[in-house]
C-alpha cells in the first residue's frame, strides 16, 4: 500500500508546485479569487475534484 501512496503524494506535490513555479502572478491572482468564493462553492469544487480523481483511478486500474 505504501508503495502506491508515497509516489502519489510526490506527484501531487510536483503538480501543485508547477503553477506557482511557471506563473507566480497568475497563481497568486487565482488564489486571491478563490479566497473570495463562498465555502459551499469551494467545498463543491473540492468534492468534484476528488470525484474526478476517483473516476480516473478506476479507469486506469
Amino acid at each position: 500500500m505504501w508503495d502506491s501512496i508515497i509516489p502519489a503524494l510526490a506527484l501531487v506535490l510536483v503538480i501543485e508546485g508547477m503553477l506557482p513555479f511557471l506563473s507566480p502572478k497568475g497563481w497568486r491572482d487565482a488564489m486571491s479569487q478563490a479566497a473570495q468564493l463562498p465555502d459551499n462553492v469551494l467545498r463543491s469544487l473540492g468534492f468534484f475534484s476528488m470525484l474526478a480523481g476517483v473516476v480516473i483511478l478506476y479507469l486506469v486500474r
